[in-house]
């Protein structure tokens, strides 16, 4: 053990609320003068493959704030929501001299500077800012993505638009009539893998605007098969997606709202969406399962 390098390691679930799960990431904190070969972070992230959705590296930078680094047991992930949701809060609910301030920056390797918003003390959460959105053309027919989602193209709700919009990750999103379709939607992991990664997109986002909770704007669901789990089930990047796209199609005017999240087989997790000063929001609270030391 003498030969190896310890650094401050948290399991952390993001997005949780009563009895849900929440998301798990594991957090990594180093010091301004620790780092870790993309070597290192990658091995890391295959040890923790089928425990935690994404690995997230977060270097001091003094008073500039902190670098984030997303691994998931695949590759690099852009950007991701949950991780830095699990990351900050914890970071920022530990730490005095932290949570005294109403904003800390980050700064991602592929969206650059993001905002954290500390609101904590007022709604037991934190709130980022998102990345800007990029909007693209759907790469793919509706008959192709009802094949490779295992579903008949009928449970698609043609009321409402299919899109692909990059708010941190390219997100297919697709309306689904009815919550019940929804929530028992279960693709063949290895099929939409393959159909992710052919036509260049990173997850996809289902939704309908049948909820459980009267009080929750939409309820959504997100399939990450590129980096390798079927399903992650609670999410900030590909929501924050959606949050663009009901704004692109007229369907939210940007005050707060709730989304709740997940499966027939889980507790649902919710997200907060708003957006303020040409900025949109995503937000949450997370809990700490496991608080030690990694041995690199």
């Amino acid at each position: 053990m003498s030969n190896m390098r310890e650094c401050k390691y948290k399991k952390t679930d993001a997005f949780t609320s009563g009895n849900s799960l929440g998301n798990p990431a594991a957090c990594v904190y180093l010091s301004a003068e620790q780092s870790l070969s993309e070597e290192e972070m990658l091995s890391i992230a295959k040890q923790h493959k089928g425990f935690v959705s994404e690995v997230v590296y977060c270097t001091e930078r003094g008073g500039a704030g902190f670098d984030l680094v997303y691994y998931s047991s695949e590759c690099e992930v852009p950007f991701c929501g949950h991780g830095t949701i699990a990351c900050m809060y914890s970071l920022i609910k530990n730490s005095p001299d932290l949570l005294k301030l109403p904003e800390i920056n980050i700064h991602t390797r592929t969206k650059g500077s993001l905002v954290i918003h500390n609101k904590i003390a007022e709604q037991d959460a934190v709130y980022i800012s998102a990345p800007e959105p990029v909007y693209s053309d759907v790469p793919v027919s509706l008959e192709t993505i009802a094949v490779n989602m295992g579903i008949n193209q009928s449970v698609i709700n043609n009321k409402y638009p299919v899109d692909f919009i990059d708010a941190g990750n390219k997100t297919l999103i697709i309306p689904i009539k009815t919550l019940d379709d929804e929530i028992n939607i279960f693709p063949n992991e290895q099929k939409l893998k393959e159909f992710s990664l052919n036509n260049d997109i990173d997850v996809i986002l289902i939704y309908c605007t049948d909820v459980e909770n009267q009080a929750h704007f939409a309820h959504t669901r997100v399939f990450a098969a590129k980096y390798g789990y079927l399903e992650d089930p609670a999410t900030g990047s590909a929501n924050s997606a959606f949050g663009y796209y009901l704004l692109k199609n007229n369907m939210w005017d940007g005050r707060p709202i709730t989304l709740e999240q997940g499966g027939v087989d889980k507790v649902y997790n919710t997200v907060h969406l708003s957006y303020k000063d040409n900025k949109l929001l995503f937000g949450g609270k997370a809990t700490t399962r496991i608080d030690g030391v990694y041995y690199v």
